[in-house]
This record gives C-alpha cells, structure tokens and sequence, in this order.
C-alpha cells in the first residue's frame, strides 16, 4: 500500500480538502502487504508456550542460521528482546556499557535498571554512533566490591541510519571480550546495514555474543523482534521472557509474516534508501534547510533560525508526517514512493520559500 493511500489514523484529523497522507515519522508505520496477510492467513500454528508453533520455530531457526548463531527465541517487540538480552547477560549487580544515546539505555524505559537490578554505564559516542575503545577500556570496573560487575557492552546497528563501521566492530568486541565482557548488538535495522553496506547480515553479527533484530520497521512485518545466541543463552531468555510477560500462544500467524518479510522485503530495502537520498538532496536544495547525505533509510534536517517545530506543523496541515524529537527526522519505508517523496519536498519548499 502506497503512503498516498493511507489514512490519517491516530495522528490527527485527515488534512484540509482530502489530502493523501505521506507518513514519514518512522519505518514502524508500515502495513502488511496484500500478500502478507495471505502469508498470516495460511500460517500453520501451535502454542509457542509449549514451544510447537511449528511456523514460530521456522523463523527462530532462519534467524539464528542467518546470524550465525545456535538459537533464537521469538519476542513481541525490540525492547523486550534487548531487555531479554540483558537479563540473560547480566545478574543483579551487574551492569553493561552503552552509549549515551543508544535505544537499550535511553529509549526502553529503564527496563535493567527497574526489572533486573542491572546498572547502566553510559559512554559518549562519536557522531557515527562509535564508542571511543580507550572509554570502553576505561568504563571496565575492577573486581572489587565497591563497584557495579562490568559484564556485558552493548551496540546498536545501524545507529540513526548510519551503518557501524566493520573495522570497528571487531575492534571493540575483540576488547570486550580480552576484558571478559559479552558483547551484544541491537539489530533493529540490521538488514538495513546488511543491504546498504553488501555485508552478509553474519558478517555483521559473528563477533557478538547476542543480538536483537526488528523485523517490525523496514522488514514490514506487523510485530515482533528475534533475539539469537548461544543455545545456553536462549534458554536463560526463554526463562526472561516469560517472567516479563512475553509467552504468546498461536503467534505462528504474525511469524509467517515475517518470514515473508525474510523472502519478499529485504532487497528491497535498497529501494528506502533511494528514497531517502531523493529525500535528502531536495531538502538540502532549499533555502534555510541542511540535510545529511543517509546511508540508509533515515534523514535528519535542521532548519535555520530554530524553526524545525514550525516546519513540522506546516508538513502535518498539509498531510506529511515527520518527528522531530532528535532533530528533524524523516524515515522512508515500503509504503512510501516516490510521489509521496516529491510530494514531502514540495510542501517543505512552501514552508522554505515562504520565509
């Protein structure tokens, strides 16, 4: 479904005379494809519980293979999967290291600190979402009681669109694990990385002990996250899981979306990105507006004078949705196509020309 055909829904009444709706805010928007609800529709199901939804346990079994790992647990939604991850990591006492701005410390709630007891250590990050080594190096606690274990370090890839560099990633596991660390990576754009660098999603995720990936943002699947790891690790998540609530029953009918997403969408993610270089160049064109150059699906845009919030109204009285809560932020995805792109650019021309 194109975005030029999509309701307003719940972000507010459709805009003056019947305008189509481009709806940028993020890669989550997405509707299952005609031929993904037949997908959901045919999906053979069991009780996941008792672990014999047979589709379930097809897609746990694709996702580990293609991560290299030995297992993988189905979960309802990326931040349940890393808070998985990091009750499975780490105990009471333990803390991990993480950027300043990463999902699994800013953006989830508090989860290990609220729920497992598990300490927090902060790093700045480069503008590419990097750790300096000499900070990880730092932040590794001494065996000694007076502080928090250092256990585990988490990443997250891509990092606002941007794709981890690879050189860096062996780096900085090969340190936590020298130090005694696990490593864990937040993959909710993984395949995004994948397509946009020509890296086997495997190449990307051996160096890691653990890893969550989204299949709900630029995959297109309605719901769910797979968490994948050592078959060890997996059953000490299975155990996390179900304390926070995750069990679910026939969820086979959601699982065959995504393994339709696996077989129908990932290539095409090299279309987004398209998108948001079209996206992108435009905006930069236009007078009082800067744009980065994406990698992948994501664009972030300043507007002279601090009139981002401004130009955020403009774009949402005429049908164009973005955020701006870290900057102005513009997400491209399979329900959006180049007209609804050309659309977006024309009604921030209004609002630039118009200054």
């Amino acid at each position: 479904m194109s975005a030029s055909t999509v309701s307003y829904g719940s972000a507010g009444a459709r805009p003056a005379g019947g305008l189509p709706v481009v709806d940028l805010r993020s890669d989550t928007v997405t509707r299952p494809t005609a031929a993904m609800r037949a997908a959901m529709a045919q999906a053979q199901v069991g009780d996941d519980v008792f672990g014999d939804d047979p589709t379930v346990n097809a897609l746990q079994a694709r996702l580990a293979a293609l991560t290299g790992h030995e297992a993988a647990l189905f979960v309802a939604s990326g931040t349940q999967g890393n808070l998985c991850a990091l009750l499975a990591h780490c105990g009471r006492g333990d803390e991990y290291l993480v950027g300043q701005l990463a999902h699994c410390y800013r953006y989830e709630g508090g989860g290990a600190a609220v729920l497992g007891g598990i300490q927090p250590q902060p790093l700045a990050q480069a503008d590419d979402g990097t750790l300096a080594l000499a900070d990880i190096d730092a932040a590794i606690k001494p065996d000694d009681a007076h502080f928090a274990r250092s256990r585990l370090l988490c990443l997250e890839n891509t990092w606002n669109g941007r794709v981890l560099p690879a050189d860096y990633v062996a780096a900085a596991t090969a340190l936590a694990h020298a130090r005694g660390l696990a490593t864990h990576l937040d993959g909710a754009r993984l395949f995004n990385a994948s397509v946009a660098s020509g890296t086997p999603v495997q190449a990307i995720t051996r160096d890691f002990d653990s890893v969550s990936v989204c299949l709900s943002k630029g995959l297109g699947a309605p719901l769910g996250s797979v968490l994948c790891g050592s078959a060890e690790f997996i059953a000490r998540a299975h155990r996390a899981r179900k304390m926070l609530g995750g069990g679910m029953r026939q969820v086979g009918i959601v699982a065959a979306a995504a393994l339709h997403a696996l077989d129908h969408h990932v290539e095409r993610l090299a279309d987004d990105h398209a998108m948001a270089k079209r996206l992108a160049t435009g905006l930069a064109a236009l007078p009082g507006i800067t744009a980065a150059a994406p990698q992948t699906n994501i664009v972030f845009a300043q507007v002279e004078g601090g009139r981002g919030a401004a130009l955020l109204q403009h774009l949402a009285s005429r049908g164009v949705l973005a955020t701006g809560l870290i900057g102005l932020r513009f997400v491209t995805h399979l329900d959006v196509d180049a007209a609804g792109i050309d659309r977006a650019l024309a009604v921030t021309a209004e609002f630039a020309h118009a200054a």
